[in-house]
């Protein structure tokens, strides 16, 4: 068995021209807003203090004339500053949101007419269990409730391994028969995984898209409650006018120390620019893939990706899609929008350095891919501005290693530096003034206040986002919590920035990284994986600490090449399971942690129970 899926409804899924304009018909106007109001406050703030410390550098740099390789140290600067400085004002537009409409919780939106709603699961390759057992949780928590909407479920397989495909075949004939042949739930199995994601959700659409006024889109570790289920469906129902509505997964089940820091930052941090970006993008929100809703057919009508040529003269494939499917959705007329109130909306995520690195290298290929997509026709200028972005978190990590590297070679001034082994006349040796250390101090304090100010706001306004400190363990382990997570993640930066480093210039030369499933399990890698993995981390480290012992290199770069030196051990830690130590079983908890929601319990139990049949022996389970 590989099918089991209702009667064909085709529905025509055109590929989209991008150096042409087009707009669907069928969409209705957006309604007004106050969207240029926030964006001016998300924006303008950016901007100017990233001008004023442009004019610092420029100042300091010109007082003996600028040099080009001044010039292009203070742009790179600017451009890696303006983006710090524009999540602190996309935080403050959240805290002002929020602040304003304190005691003002968003009405649950009036549905229009019941819609059919598939639930889309695409998977590839997946650890069976986890996936049948989160869509177990999901199908009983649908079936509790109250709602005229009608939902069903469709796995969608691009399972290439024989034996997993069997393991899935498996639980999906235990899920009909817990819930019963007549109930919702489908499931196919592609031959090839034409396309990808991507391909695996067009193929559904074209066969049988045609019988389902909205499509909710979820990953292999997608898990969502009916709460938010019916939430995005009302909300969809209610706004003609929405193509797509996109949700705040938040990070649940994660055990190892690496992991429990995205889940704290998820909760702590993640809600203020949560709240922010809703307000400045407002209709002309983003896509990230999953737990978002989408109406079938203006997706069909205006989504189609196109392939792209590449400079091998060869058809690539679009792979961080979603970004692109949203800007074409509004290219179209639809709007995109992005309602982080909704809870109930939850993703795993990796557990370690190395997997989320992996990770991180697939994602870091599709979104410097966008930068060939900016000057799309049509596209709205702040769906262009979320593909610079996406590209630029990537690209802000070479940058920022340059800037390091200069500033190791500026080291301690002009007679003890690097610089001083190269030529005078060398055009890479420019007179670098001398910055007093009472101006160089203020500068740093400067930048680090930029770079911790979201952390900071996120810590000290968690009441305002809906959260309570009882919520996060109480005030003294979540101010525990809040320390051990700004240590971790300082840590860990530095090695991001160079592994970040790699995936650029991996993608670069060419070097494709394929699909594999992710790792979501705590665990450690050998010893010589490790050393493999982070080798230039560890070189780079050790190189500035000798450089330091010799008075060559700033001592303000000291905790950047601890970091680096110790990037091993530290990869080591981040896969330590914390359930197995009663002293940190609680440590940079969530809500998630101390009072774990239903449907979080319900799919971690129905995943034991279906791991467990899936994992004995076949005749064993021929039996039952």
């Amino acid at each position: 068995m590989t099918d089991f899926m209702p009667t064909l409804t085709p529905l025509a899924f055109p590929t989209q021209n991008l150096r042409a304009p087009y707009t669907d018909q069928n969409a209705p106007a957006l309604p007004g807003s106050l969207a240029t109001f926030w964006r001016i406050a998300a924006f303008v703030p950016a901007i100017v203090t990233t001008a004023l410390l442009s004019m610092v550098f420029l100042d300091w740099f010109g007082a003996a004339g600028l040099s080009w390789v001044e010039i292009i140290l203070t742009a790179l600067i600017c451009l890696s500053f303006f983006w710090i400085s524009f999540s602190v004002s996309t935080a403050t537009v959240g805290l002002l949101n929020a602040l304003c409409c304190r005691n003002k919780i968003p009405p649950p939106a009036q549905p229009g007419r019941p819609m059919d709603v598939a639930l889309l699961v695409p998977i590839y390759n997946e650890q069976p269990w986890d996936v049948f057992g989160n869509a177990t949780a999901m199908l009983e928590d649908l079936n509790r409730q109250q709602t005229a909407h009608r939902f069903s479920i469709f796995i969608l397989s691009d399972t290439q391994s024989p034996a997993i495909a069997a393991q899935e075949e498996l639980a999906f004939a235990r899920l009909r028969r817990d819930f019963g042949e007549s109930a919702a739930i489908h499931y196919r199995r592609r031959k090839n995984n034409t396309d990808r994601k991507s391909g695996n959700i067009s193929d559904w659409i074209a066969r049988w898209g045609g019988a389902y006024e909205a499509m909710l889109t979820l990953d292999a570790d997608s898990l969502m409650s009916a709460s938010a289920i019916i939430a995005l469906s009302d909300a969809l129902s209610a706004d003609a006018s929405a193509g797509l509505i996109q949700s705040a997964p938040q990070v649940f089940g994660a055990n190892s120390l690496f992991g429990r820091v995205q889940q704290f930052s998820s909760v702590v941090y993640g809600a203020l620019l949560s709240e922010g970006l809703a307000k400045w993008a407002d209709r002309e929100g983003n896509y990230w893939g999953h737990n978002a809703i989408i109406r079938t057919k203006a997706f069909a009508s205006c989504a189609g990706l196109p392939r792209l040529r590449s400079l091998r003269a060869e058809d690539a494939l679009i792979m961080s899609h979603d970004f692109v499917e949203a800007s074409l959705l509004r290219r179209a007329g639809w709007g995109v929008r992005f309602l982080p109130h909704i809870k109930g909306s939850y993703e795993e995520t990796p557990q370690t350095v190395i997997d989320y690195v992996l990770r991180d290298r697939r994602w870091c290929q599709g979104n410097l891919q966008h930068l060939r997509l900016l000057l799309s026709c049509g596209f709205h200028t702040i769906s262009r501005f979320h593909l610079l972005h996406g590209a630029i978190s990537y690209l802000l990590s070479p940058i920022w290693f340059i800037l390091l590297t200069f500033w190791a070679l500026i080291g301690n001034g002009r007679e003890a530096s690097v610089l001083s082994y190269f030529s005078e006349a060398s055009p890479l040796m420019p007179t670098w003034p001398e910055m007093s250390v009472v101006n160089g101090f203020w500068v740093m304090i400067f930048m680090y206040s930029m770079l911790l100010a979201p952390k900071f706001m996120g810590m000290l306004t968690v009441h305002f986002v809906g959260y309570r400190v009882s919520q996060l363990g109480g005030l003294r382990r979540f101010l525990m919590s809040f320390l051990i997570e700004l240590v971790i993640s300082i840590a860990y930066a530095p090695i991001m920035m160079v592994q970040q480093m790699i995936a650029v210039l991996r993608s670069a030369i060419g070097i494709r990284d394929k699909w594999k499933p992710q790792r979501r399990e705590a665990g450690q890698y050998g010893l010589l994986t490790l050393i493999k993995f982070h080798m230039l981390e560890t070189i780079t480290g050790i190189a500035l600490l000798s450089a330091m012992s010799s008075g060559l290199v700033s001592l303000w770069l000291l905790p950047i090449a601890v970091s680096l030196a110790l990037a091993v051990p530290l990869s080591a830690l981040s896969g330590l399971n914390l359930n197995r130590f009663s002293l940190l079983r609680d440590q940079l908890g969530t809500p998630e942690v101390f009072d774990t929601p239903e449907v979080i319990k319900s799919a971690l139990n129905h995943r034991a129970v279906m791991k467990k049949v899936l994992t004995q022996p076949t005749d064993q389970i021929a039996a039952e």
